[in-house]
């Protein structure tokens, strides 16, 4: 047994670990009441360690149990610092709940008592607790005063580290950005001289915070993930970190991955009755339901969080919960004298609150409206005195420039407004390629939505064919004309032990890694310079030489066309919605075409919608016969042009963009070895590796066929043929993948290529759809072999047999071998099969890239 004193340095130990190694305390904690032998002081303190043990893991109801317990003997006993230290921690967890007033109450009761180290902790508490009020001028007047009290009571290094912790935070909230980060590395310097891993973890989350919010979202999730790993490591609770991840993930419009870390922390802290922290989860939830066209759920959880705000006394989410509320009914159609009230009020309340780029918005949605009501004076009015946006993170530079925009607009000015909208796509391009990780490039176009689309209404309402095809360029797969980011050498393991536990069918264990797969690209640093201009007409003319480029527009559910031949002309081909019925059909009888006991109804229907299809796309261009290059939107994607008449027997290449294909056709060709490769559990594949293999080839079938055999071969090879089963992941599509011996071959893996084939064919049911987001963004295999500079990719749309592949499949060898470029050799095999099962195949086929 040991003695009370040796009870209460027992206690005091479990007071410092609280916090940092929460189970740690808790032992400590029950060893010094054990011990107390019915001395007050060493039971008061182990009562506040073990509160605020509770508070570090989220059990809020016991925490406040355990601290008034401790207040309670320490007041009864006349152990008058005891009780201002117990006050102090309940301050804390008073915050928490809420109740702000109360918990400034139990501080003011305590700082009449506490001095030196512990009243400078104290100022920090206070200092805390207005910062979460929104009072945040008071707050920096409380950390400034608290760093002096401490450096007067000769200092100390865990406190001081507490200090810099939290003032970073605070700077972050107003944007000083060098006292956030200089701050944050004395914290970690301080703490890990000090042992404390806990809380180094703190220190990683906030720094977090603070690149998420200077824009650097790889740096960001990689703070994020060290900070998760310290939590998990020292037993802490992570409190918001799920939430605050989610948050950055917005930045790039991650929408369903960020919804689903919000609603899991709303039942959690709802259930943890953490009323402080459940505020900002349901903003959360709210703006990711905002991003995914939930306008209902994100006005009624934005609602809610601004009346909890508000009754908490924190007018800072109180006012992003009122601007969140705003801009759902504002996307709901609200556009009346009451949304422009409101609107004002909004942008006054976030402005005051540092919610910038939320009260830039605010002053769009007013100046929208004012439009809309016929109102130019209000709506420059709203505009007007906008902020400069230098050194301010994309997103608000970006806004700030449709701010200017629409100014210029209600101005008469078209092309001051033309001349803004550029400048902000400039700016989300910059910000584009600081992102390393393919797929956050691609969600990240989504920013530019509303300044591509005014641009081509402009254009559109000029009647300028250049125009409108320049900005169609602007905002057309340019993720895919960054080069991906060459990605973590310790990404290849998590690729091999995903491919044994594919195989292995352990379910639970590949999602694990898909996720931490997924969790490593994000973290990948950029690989390259923003994107320049669209390619210039005069240069595509010289390129596509006898060919005709088209490019297909959607704009306000209407598809336009610009066509490239000798002129630049413009179309309006009508409504897209009856396109998509008749390419949904047309796929729909295509694959029951194939082995259907009566086929004369799906031949029928396939020929009806065919027609229908190439009636609306392209029977009003006058195109004559040449070649075509075809530059999709939306939908179109997946169509299978080979299908239409109008293409069945000529070359047609598809690109995902004019400057794409520009790219593709203008790289330097070079000579090399080619590869075939026959992947497992497909019948012919075998047969048609070897049926297609030539002196010289490298074939890999069987056994040698190992996805990293195949990846290895396909570095530096001119062309490679992959006869393998291909599986499309709607749900991830960077695991779409080709099935080799071992496992599956990912986007993942091809975007470890350094020198990528030149040619490539994919043998494979529909390895060549993708998954398209705003901007005709990409991603799915065909996407990333393009991306990484494959200029020719042949490549299905349909899924497709593979008896009935094998004969499309040598004939377009045939005719690649006698020089018929990739486009041409696939048309000339196309007209060899004009039934059955082989001329679906062949349709399905398209030539990606330079044709």
């Amino acid at each position: 047994m040991i003695s009370t004193s040796a009870a209460l340095g027992t206690a005091l130990a479990a007071v410092e670990v609280a916090y940092a190694e929460p189970p740690r305390a808790r032992r400590l904690a029950a060893a010094a009441l054990a011990a107390a032998g019915g001395d007050p002081e060493p039971a008061a303190v182990a009562q506040r360690a073990l509160g605020m043990a509770r508070v570090a893991v989220g059990d809020l109801d016991a925490a406040e149990t355990h601290l008034r317990t401790a207040v309670g003997l320490a007041d009864g006993a006349g152990l008058a610092d005891r009780a201002a230290e117990a006050r102090a921690s309940l301050s804390y967890l008073l915050a928490l709940g809420g109740r702000t007033a109360d918990a400034l109450a139990e501080l003011d009761r305590a700082a009449a008592v506490l001095r030196g180290v512990t009243g400078a902790r104290l100022r920090m508490q206070r200092a805390l607790v207005l910062s979460e009020a929104g009072r945040f001028a008071e707050a920096a007047s409380g950390y400034d005063a608290a760093l002096r009290a401490l450096s007067e009571a000769g200092g100390d290094p865990v406190v001081e580290a507490d200090l810099r912790n939290n003032r970073a935070l605070l700077a972050v909230q107003r944007r000083d950005w060098p006292v956030a980060l200089s701050d944050l590395a004395r914290a970690e310097v301080l703490y890990a001289a000090a042992g404390q891993d806990g809380k180094l973890a703190t220190v990683h989350h906030n720094r977090g915070l603070a690149l998420a919010a200077q824009g650097d979202l790889p740096a960001a999730l990689a703070a994020f993930d060290e900070a998760a790993a310290r939590y998990r490591g020292s037993g802490r609770d992570p409190g918001l970190l799920a939430v605050e991840r989610a948050d950055a993930l917005l930045s790039v419009l991650l929408v369903a991955e960020a919804r689903a870390a919000a609603e899991e922390a709303v039942a959690q802290f709802t259930a943890q009755r953490n009323a402080v922290d459940l505020v900002q989860a349901r903003l959360v939830l709210a703006r990711a339901a905002l991003l995914g066209g939930d306008l209902a759920v994100a006005a009624a959880q934005a609602d809610r969080a601004r009346r909890a705000a508000l009754a908490q006394q924190r007018p800072g989410w109180a006012a992003l919960g009122g601007y969140l509320a705003l801009r759902a009914r504002w996307e709901g159609g609200r556009r009346d004298e009451a949304t422009v009230r409101a609107g004002r009020r909004a942008v006054a309340a976030l402005s005051a609150a540092g919610w910038a780029v939320e009260a830039m918005d605010a002053r769009l949605i007013v100046a929208r409206t004012a439009l809309t009501l016929g109102r130019p004076r209000a709506a420059r009015r709203a505009l007007a005195d906008v902020p400069s946006g230098a050194g301010d993170p994309a997103e608000l530079r970006a806004r700030v420039c449709h701010a200017r925009a629409l100014l210029r607009l209600s101005e008469g000015d078209g092309a001051g407004a033309g001349a803004a909208l550029r400048d902000g796509m400039a700016v989300l391009d910059r910000f584009r390629a600081s992102l390393g990780a393919t797929e956050l490039r691609v969600h990240a176009a989504g920013h530019a939505g509303e300044l591509a689309a005014l641009g081509l209404r402009l254009a559109l309402a000029s009647g300028d064919p250049p125009s409108v095809f320049e900005w169609g360029e602007r905002w057309r797969a340019g993720a895919l004309m960054l080069r991906p980011a060459r990605p973590d050498p310790a990404l290849a393991a998590d690729l091999a032990e995903l491919r044994q536990v594919v195989a292995s069918r352990s379910l639970d264990r590949q999602v694990e890694l898909e996720e931490s797969i997924r969790r490593r690209s994000h973290r990948a640093a950029p690989s390259g310079p923003a994107l320049g201009s669209p390619v210039p007409a005069a240069a595509l003319r010289a390129a596509l030489g006898s060919a005709t480029l088209v490019e297909y527009l959607a704009v306000d559910g209407v598809l336009h066309a610009v066509v490239l031949g000798p002129a630049t002309t413009l179309h309006r081909l009508g409504p897209l919605a009856p396109v998509e019925r008749d390419l949904v059909a047309l796929r729909y009888g295509l694959r029951r075409l194939v082995g259907a006991a009566s086929p004369d109804a799906a031949a029928a229907l396939v020929a009806a919608k065919a027609a229908a299809l190439d009636a609306a796309l392209l029977g009003p261009l006058s195109l004559g016969d040449g070649p075509l290059v075809l530059v999709p939107t939306g939908v179109l994607h997946s169509l299978p042009w080979g299908a239409l008449p109008s293409c069945a027997a000529r070359p047609v290449s598809v690109a995902p963009s004019a400057t794409l294909w520009h790219r593709a056709a203008t790289a330097s060709s070079r000579p090399g070895r080619s590869v075939l490769v026959a992947g497992p559990d497909l019948e012919h594949a075998a047969a048609e590796v070897d049926e297609l293999t030539q002196p010289g080839a490298e074939k890999l079938t069987g056994p040698a066929a190992t996805a990293d055999a195949v990846t290895r071969a396909l570095d530096g090879a001119e062309l490679a043929h992959i006869a393998a089963h291909g599986h499309f992941r709607a749900d991830n599509p960077l695991f779409s993948a080709l099935s080799m011996v071992d496992g599956p071959l990912t986007v993942h893996d091809l975007e470890r290529l350094s020198r990528p084939p030149s040619r490539v064919v994919l043998s494979s049911c529909e390895s060549g759809l993708a998954a398209v987001h705003p901007g005709d963004e990409l991603l799915g295999l065909s996407a990333a072999l393009l991306a990484i500079g494959v200029r020719s990719l042949v490549a299905s749309v349909l899924p497709v047999p593979d008896e009935a592949a094998r004969p499309v499949m040598v004939s377009l060898h045939r005719h690649l071998r006698s020089g018929a470029p990739p486009a041409a050799a696939l048309a000339r095999a196309r007209s060899e099969f004009p039934a059955g099962a082989a001329w679906v195949a062949a349709a399905g086929f398209l030539c990606w890239g330079a044709g």
